[in-house]
């Protein structure tokens, strides 16, 4: 059971219930995470949803949006964030044994994804630090500069994402990454 209190979904008709029909009519669900964090900071899940949008808009694909949300979460040990991403992955087409490959920390066989899957995991250990090296790395699997911005917001989001979980030990309603 999560820790904070949440009000009925329905019978919201406030900031928060607004956010919650929104999401419903996208996704036909409100998952427990966007439920929890609209219920005590709408403008917070309004925020993370926008980011979302920038993303969604920008040159990254969502198979690789995905995988960076994942490797940020097993960083942080996030089991709901790793649930939600492992599943979102599949959706966005990634293969569950790609996906299972990432959660291991194994190699996926595409040098570029692992060239991402490496730069995001060296990012959550160093809190952003990386050496030259690194940044030339990441630029020879061809990641462009707008590219880096990308992946640094999907970094961002997630990270409070994965926060906030840990926080409130949201109940996870994804199915778990095999």
């Amino acid at each position: 059971m999560s820790r904070l209190s949440v009000p009925n979904l329905e019978a919201d008709t406030g900031p928060s219930g607004q956010i919650y029909a929104q999401i419903k009519k996208v996704i036909g669900s409100v998952p427990n995470t966007f439920t929890a964090i609209a219920a005590h900071g709408p403008a917070a899940l309004k925020s993370v949803l926008a980011a979302d949008a920038v993303l969604a808009s920008g040159s990254l694909t969502k198979r690789d949006q995905e995988t960076i949300k994942l490797v940020v979460s097993e960083a942080a040990g996030c089991d709901y964030c790793v649930a939600a991403h492992g599943h979102l992955a599949k959706l966005a087409g990634l293969k569950p044994e790609v996906v299972k490959q990432i959660h291991d920390g194994q190699s996926s066989g595409d040098a570029k994804r692992d060239a991402l899957v490496s730069f995001v995991r060296k990012l959550a250990k160093t809190s952003g630090t990386i050496s030259d090296a690194d940044f030339a790395a990441i630029k020879a699997a061809g990641y462009t500069d707008t590219q880096l911005v990308e992946i640094s917001l999907a970094f961002a989001t997630t990270a409070f994402t994965n926060v906030f979980n840990r926080i409130n030990d949201t109940e996870v309603d994804f199915p778990a990454v095999a």
